[in-house]
């Protein structure tokens, strides 16, 4: 071990830099042992005090190479000394020491000799001076090597993370953009299913018949909301409307499970009234949790004679030719509900020019207030009278939706008698007096 008194900041760096190249220490941590030394022993020397500076070799661990442990301490020292934000890490060694260790590089060999580090060195001022020039520029040499070499890692690593971040970008885009499809696709089998589900208007001489509907989620396209028309033998239209309790997919079985019975009543014959209670009876016992509004129509396209059933459902909106308008109310239960059916039938006529709007209750109820939205749906049906059917429906719920305060599955079907054509009239005419002559026996 050697031990050195200093007085000076000066001859202290020349003593560190003897001692760093007697042992093969990198240029650049030199000048970091350099700095630090020269960090820690500044307040002390300043004030006149002097400083110790101790060097030793401490053996390696196994196969590691030998380690030079530097030491400075400050015996006058007033207080201890810091070894915070150092250039190169040291560790306390009491509270005036501070102690330096640096693994010896293994071509190192062993220290070589040279003038004692100690501040009564023979060499001249010049020559110490020089040999500090020259100490200096090598280490700025060796910094400005080092800040480089990380320059250039920094742009390395600075290109790969742009390559990296370009190919989780497009990663990404290609993700959503799969997502997408994968929605889009989802939504037109949903879609297709709903049309699947929901016939197409009929062609009937003396009827015009149209349809709307709209999920309460574009992305959900299913929903309980269903209908279902067709002619029975007799030349007759039956239209049912059902709303289903819910949304999705569990909603439109239940309105399958309603119109598929319904129709298969119907075409077996049952009356129309009896045809409610029915069909509770028969889904009960399937589908316990089930609850749907039904309302259900039977028109005859030659006379206009209408039959209304209904269970719990919103009324028929009648609009006149001339402008009159009526709800047409019957009270009854749904199917799920106590008591199902309708308590009675209701028996009306349409005349040519008449409009007959059936619909659910997303189409009256989007502001929570039914009766304000069946005031709006007149004065809707009136403003759109003159709309071609296939047209009307849409118009009118895109009227009533200008406000939705809670989306729901909205239903609007709408019926217009025309006056038929001159050989359905007398096709017509025949088929009625051949009913009302008595037949001979």
């Amino acid at each position: 071990m050697t031990r050195n008194r200093f007085s000076a900041l000066a001859p202290l760096r020349e003593a560190v830099r003897r001692v760093a190249d007697a042992h093969r220490l990198p240029a650049d941590v030199r000048a970091r042992l350099v700095l630090s030394v020269t960090d820690v022993a500044a307040d002390e020397l300043g004030a006149n005090r002097s400083v110790v500076l101790s060097t030793a070799h401490e053996a390696g661990s196994h196969d590691d190479s030998p380690v030079l442990a530097m030491a400075l301490s400050a015996p006058e020292a007033r207080r201890p000394l810091s070894v915070r934000d150092l250039p190169l890490p040291a560790l306390a060694d009491g509270p005036r020491s501070v102690i330096w260790r640096l693994p010896v590089p293994h071509t190192a060999g062993s220290p070589v000799p040279g003038p004692s580090p100690s501040a009564d060195s023979d060499a001249t001022a010049e020559q110490s001076s020089l040999a500090e020039t020259r100490a200096i520029n090598e280490e700025l040499r060796a910094t400005v090597a080092r800040a480089d070499a990380l320059a250039a890692e920094y742009r390395r690593l600075k290109h790969e993370l742009a390559e990296t971040n370009g190919g989780v970008l497009a990663l990404y885009v290609q993700l959503e953009e799969r997502d997408e499809q994968l929605r889009k696709a989802h939504g037109q089998i949903l879609r297709d299913l709903e049309d699947a589900l929901r016939p197409q208007p009929m062609d009937i001489d003396g009827l015009e018949l149209a349809v709307h509907y709209a999920p309460a989620e574009a992305n959900a396209p299913t929903g309980g909301d269903l209908y279902d028309w067709f002619a029975l033998p007799d030349g007759t239209l039956h239209i049912t409307v059902v709303d289903a309790l819910g949304h999705g997919v569990r909603s439109t079985r239940s309105a399958l499970n309603v119109t598929h019975a319904v129709r298969t009543l119907a075409l077996e014959g049952h009356p129309l009234q009896s045809i409610l209670q029915r069909t509770h009876e028969i889904l009960m016992p399937l589908a316990p949790e089930l609850m749907a509004t039904v309302l259900l129509a039977r028109l005859d396209p030659a006379t206009g004679k209408l039959q209304l059933a209904n269970g719990s459902h919103p009324p028929a909106l009648l609009l006149r030719a001339d402008g009159t308008s009526e709800y047409l109310e019957v009270r009854g239960r749904g199917i799920g509900f106590p008591l199902p059916g309708s308590e009675r039938l209701l028996h009306t006529e349409i005349h040519p020019g008449d409009l007959l709007i059936l619909y659910t209750d997303g189409l009256t109820e989007s502001r929570r207030d039914p009766c304000e939205g069946e005031l709006r749906l007149v004065a809707a049906a009136r403003r759109h009278a003159a709309t071609p059917l296939a047209e009307l429906p849409s118009a009118i719920a895109a009227e009533m939706h200008t406000v939705v305060l809670h989306p729901d599955d909205t239903l609007a079907l709408a019926i217009r008698r025309t006056t038929p054509a001159p050989q359905a009239r007398q096709t017509q005419t025949q088929t009625q007096t051949q009913t009302q002559t008595p037949k001979r026996r």
